[in-house]
């Protein structure tokens, strides 16, 4: 298949997990996949491993979102695709919002939260033939997860209003809300066994894996969503029901 044949996609966090996966299923059907992380060994690694660019970029940080719209440009002209994908996930700190060190949490919200806006600010102007923007939410923003699943409300609330901001210039902003994702960053920041029991009460009574949003992460990003935006969808094997 070649949806993405002559487009140009950059995807936040790539360097593995989730981010890989939308990474090589982009780069499989024909877009110019750019890796922005900061695993430089890793990020490079996929990016070498599927043809693409590899940019270093801390999502936090306005000049380094910047330079990777510069870079993006120079190379490729024009960008047609952006996944918001980064966030301190793997090893994070496990606290309450009540206790948890300021610094610490605003550190964490200016990557989880902040990090998609900036890098959207850069990108957009840059979007000149319109295009689509995926935010990476989680099932947390409707369950207790503290200061982990606010920054997923948030992320949620900025994709609503993003699509808005944005849908005049034909750019699509919509967002995907995994549930339970069987990723090294998982198996190294929540207990095996608080893991099993969340898989345990799923209607699909499994771990899910990051082939099963890619699907979902294509489809937003593609034509076949043309009339699709500001909305949050959950790939979560059934975890929450929303009416």
């Amino acid at each position: 298949m070649s949806r993405f044949s002559n487009k140009t996609a950059i995807v936040t966090g790539a360097a593995g997990g989730i981010g890989e996966a939308y990474a090589r299923a982009l780069a499989a059907e024909g877009a110019n996949v750019v890796i922005a992380d900061v695993n430089d060994a890793a990020g490079t690694a996929v990016a070498e491993s599927i043809g693409g660019l590899y940019v270093h970029t801390d999502v936090a940080d306005p000049e380094s979102a910047a330079n990777l719209a510069a870079v993006v440009v120079e190379t490729y002209g024009s960008v047609d695709y952006l996944v918001n994908n980064a966030a301190i996930y793997g090893g994070m700190a496990l606290d309450f919002l009540i206790t948890v060190p300021w610094d610490y949490y605003k550190k964490f919200m200016s990557v989880n939260l902040d990090g998609a806006l900036n890098v959207t600010r850069a990108i957009y102007p840059h979007m000149t033939n319109g295009g689509a923007i995926v935010n990476q939410s989680s099932t947390a923003a409707w369950l207790y997860s503290g200061f982990y699943g606010l920054a997923k409300v948030g992320v949620n609330g900025l994709t609503q209003q993003l699509a808005v901001e944005l849908g005049g210039q034909n750019i699509r902003v919509n967002a995907i809300a995994p549930g339970p994702i069987d990723t090294e960053a998982t198996r190294t920041t929540t207990p095996k066994e608080m893991v099993q029991d969340i898989v345990n009460r799923l209607p699909l009574k499994r771990f899910g894996t990051p082939d099963d949003l890619v699907g979902m992460c294509l489809f937003l990003l593609s034509d076949e969503a043309s009339w699709v935006t500001g909305q949050i969808f959950n790939v979560d094997g059934g975890q929450v029901i929303r009416s």
